[in-house]
């Protein structure tokens, strides 16, 4: 199984659709929010199912401020960030996860990546594809595959 992360795409969807050239064929896209209003284009080009949470700037949206899913073997929490204070660390984002019996939380909001493994959780943050702000400043996505055994692999890559 193929799936791919991202966020903050903020209406900016020229780096996005290069990764999907890229990496397609896809089982999921997950988006973690800021998608501004473009949900149905993003999940017409991701040309796969798609799950897409709301962020800070998706105003006036329809969309599931978070949500929890099963991929495989794997409880995954999807949020945005911004509600756990991720600007300022990880702790409460983590105890979140693990209240739910999380082992695998997903987020967004601060443009910056990270692939962290903190006792049985795994964090993931796949930065921003359109406004990075790490050092580097490059746009930035993460691929989990799961293997033929059901293990989680993670990948992150920078265009």
């Amino acid at each position: 199984m193929r799936i791919l992360i991202v966020s903050d795409t903020h209406r900016k969807h020229a780096n996005l659709e290069k990764v999907l050239k890229k990496v397609k064929p896809l089982d999921l896209m997950i988006h973690l929010g800021d998608a501004e209003g473009t949900e149905d284009y993003i999940e017409a080009v991701a040309d796969c199912p798609v799950e897409i949470i709301a962020g800070n700037n998706d105003f006036f949206s329809k969309l599931a401020k978070e949500t929890e899913l099963q991929i495989g073997r794997y409880r995954v929490f999807l949020t945005h960030g911004h509600y756990y204070y991720v600007s300022v660390g990880m702790e409460h984002l983590c105890e979140e996860a693990r209240a739910r019996g999380a082992d695998i939380v997903m987020y967004g909001h601060t443009h910056r990546p990270c692939i962290e493994y903190m006792n049985k959780l795994v964090v993931l943050n796949p930065g921003s594809i359109s406004y990075p702000r790490q050092e580097g400043k490059r746009p930035s996505y993460i691929m989990m595959e799961i293997d033929r055994a059901g293990q989680a692999h993670y990948t992150l890559n920078y265009l």
